[in-house]
């Protein structure tokens, strides 16, 4: 069930994408509302993995890919159409190239993605509840802002005269937070992994100097 949530997260995206090319300011704004029902399902097939007591290696891995999907896909067609900049999606193509390449390597030896973190501070950062919540509520809300005002610019030109300004600083103030926690939630990842191959390697080092000896 929780797989068939996620799948279906991927078909609304084809859905919000096509609408933000082809449709009319006015869906734009019906289109924020379902960049929301899509973010949101995020959390719900994995209440349902773990309610239904299906939670395994691949569900982890078809998530997080989902997740991967939905925001680069996002951020890549909303600098296309020129409502952010280029390099937003730029940073969040190459955190989660390098931050997957090392979930792969340990989803090859059955490891979880949030399995693989082991300090604390790491489990709370990446993989704790409410920092994954806030970081989604953070791209939905960034996603929903910029493609709903995107609508609003074209039917009320007066009313985006007077308060694009204040629009735009909140619009740049979201993304720019989007940014931080993308390098924030990535960073541990990263940390530990050198931190693991490092003590592996020095464990190796060790365990040939006393076979020397």
């Amino acid at each position: 069930m929780a797989n068939w949530i996620t799948s279906g997260r991927c078909l609304l995206l084809l859905v919000v994408v096509l609408l933000i090319y082809f449709g009319s300011p006015a869906m734009q704004l019906f289109n924020a509302l379902l960049v929301v029902v899509m973010i949101s399902l995020d959390g719900l097939d994995g209440y349902i993995a773990r309610k239904r007591g299906e939670e395994s290696v691949f569900g982890a891995t078809f998530d997080i890919a989902a997740d991967r999907m939905v925001e680069n896909v996002l951020w890549v067609v909303l600098a296309h159409v020129g409502l952010i900049p280029v390099w937003v999606p730029l940073l969040f193509i190459a955190r989660g190239e390098l931050v997957d390449a090392i979930r792969s390597h340990g989803a090859a030896q059955g490891t979880a993605a949030f399995d693989m973190l082991r300090s604390p501070l790491a489990k709370v950062i990446v993989g704790g509840r409410f920092m994954r919540a806030f970081y989604a509520v953070v791209k939905a809300t960034t996603f929903t802002w910029v493609i709903f005002w995107s609508g609003v610019a074209s039917l009320s030109s007066p009313f985006w005269a007077e308060w694009s300004s204040l629009i735009d600083m909140i619009s740049q103030t979201l993304i720019v937070t989007s940014a931080a926690l993308c390098i924030l939630r990535g960073a541990p990842v990263v940390i530990e992994f050198v931190a693991a191959r490092n003590e592996h390697n020095e464990g190796q080092e060790g365990s040939r100097e006393a076979g020397a000896v």
